[in-house]
């Protein structure tokens, strides 16, 4: 029998990547390669890079460089780049690092499995190897990307909004939950507009209603909300299903409206304040994520302070702040990147400082009270876990102490609180 091809899939980036991921390691085992978590022993490294902002370009070209040097000294026969960083700057990396033998771009499935030998089998296309632990898994319910950001690269490197249908997404979901799947992340460059080029409507609440209807999902959580357009359907979908968590993650950028129109975001300050307190109002308990970037060309200090003191106003329940990247064949590549970059460190690090406070505030608000969590593993003495406040990767963690409490990773408990520090919380099992 001919030996099967050992072959390592490393994923840079978002958890868009990771679904895409997800999807060449199906097609990888369908053609009966074994696909590892490691290089040892792995004849082929495949590479699904991210090329976002500076840091996650240079953190891809560190990963390729890495792996070219395994090739150099024999350790490995193959190194194979696909993804976002590739897709933008296909021709340059060919030309830096020739040591690459095939580049791909995003979704380029067919290509990156015939070049290890295989065939691209396209009764499982759409369908996933769950790289997520089996009990959460991310619903890419859209690709690309219309909003007009001057900041942002991702319409160059995934192109405009493609939604996919009602009925291929809920297939999916119920594949997933036949799977155990139980916690259900809805994922796209933009949640929001989703429907809108396949419908004529924006067709979110419709599409949360039909996934809550999946009787094996118990959790449906929405990431990627882009404020400028709201749908209100998808508003009253969240407050009234029981399935739908009240968790939005609802990206605002900045607050101040001279950063906001440069940015081309379609929304004033005025607006986003009213949306935040419809949302609010409109959804008993409702956490909410944002990011921010600071330090864009026309950012102020007088536009930072409006920010800061937006966020100490605000108290978001979840944030995260990045620097500004400055990226070519965007609009606002053209004001150059003149703040510099200890000025941007300084403004992330004032934001974060700020939120670490807040953050530890409403921790100390839950001590004594009751929240329902899922366990995703296991910390030393603890269950690692998260709330319904929390979504993975980016949010805190519940832990609860293995003594006294007898859990099981991928169920759903109550726990009471009973300690937290700035970002995590200690609960017992009710």
């Amino acid at each position: 029998m001919k030996k099967r091809k050992n072959i390592e899939v490393i994923t840079l980036g978002c958890s868009k990547n990771v679904v895409d991921s997800e999807r060449l390691i199906k097609q990888l085992k369908a053609n009966k390669f074994r696909v590892t978590n490691t290089s040892e022993n792995a004849e082929t490294i495949i590479i699904n890079t991210c090329g976002f902002i500076e840091a996650a370009k240079e953190e891809s070209i560190n990963t390729i460089l890495e792996a070219v040097e395994l090739k150099k000294q024999g350790k490995i026969k193959n190194v194979i780049v696909a993804g976002c960083l590739s897709e933008r700057y296909k021709n340059e990396l060919r030309k830096e690092i020739p040591e690459v033998d095939n580049y791909f771009g995003v979704e380029a499935f067919e290509g990156v499995v015939e070049s290890v030998g295989g065939r691209l089998k396209r009764e499982l296309l759409g369908e996933r190897e769950l790289t997520t632990p089996k009990h959460y898994a991310y619903l890419k319910i859209s690709e690309g990307c219309d909003n007009p950001c001057s900041f942002c690269a991702i319409p160059l490197m995934r192109g405009g909004h493609r939604s996919k249908p009602i009925e291929r997404l809920t297939e999916e979901a119920k594949s997933l939950a036949d799977k155990g799947v139980k916690e259900l992340i809805l994922i796209g460059q933009d949640t929001t507009d989703y429907g809108i080029d396949i419908y004529g409507k924006r067709q979110l609440a419709v599409l949360l209603a039909k996934l809550s209807e999946i009787e094996k999902l118990r959790w449906i959580r929405l990431m990627y909300a882009y404020p400028s357009h709201f749908p209100e359907d998808a508003i009253e979908e969240i407050a009234n299903n029981p399935k739908i968590l009240k968790y939005i993650d609802l990206p605002l950028q900045h607050i101040s409206d001279n950063v906001l129109k440069s940015m081309r975001r379609g929304i004033s300050r005025r607006r986003t304040v009213e949306l935040i307190e419809h949302l609010r109002g409109s959804i008993p308990q409702l956490t909410l994520r944002t990011t921010f970037i600071v330090g864009y060309p026309n950012e102020t200090e007088e536009d930072f302070n409006l920010l800061y003191d937006f966020v100490k106003e605000t108290k978001f329940d979840r944030m995260g702040v990045f620097t500004y990247s400055q990226e070519e064949q965007t609009p606002a590549f053209d004001l150059g990147d003149p703040v510099p970059a200890e000025i941007k460190e300084e403004r992330q690090a004032a934001l974060m400082e700020l939120q670490k406070e807040i953050s530890a505030q409403k921790n100390a608000s839950l001590k004594g009270k009751r929240l329902e969590i899922i366990v995703d593993g296991e910390e030393d003495e603890f269950y690692a876990a998260r709330s319904v406040k929390d979504a993975p990767e980016v949010d805190g963690e519940v832990f609860v102490p293995k003594k006294n409490n007898n859990a099981k990773i991928g169920n759903i408990y109550t726990v009471e609180i009973y300690d937290f520090n700035e970002y995590d919380l200690f609960g017992n099992i009710i």
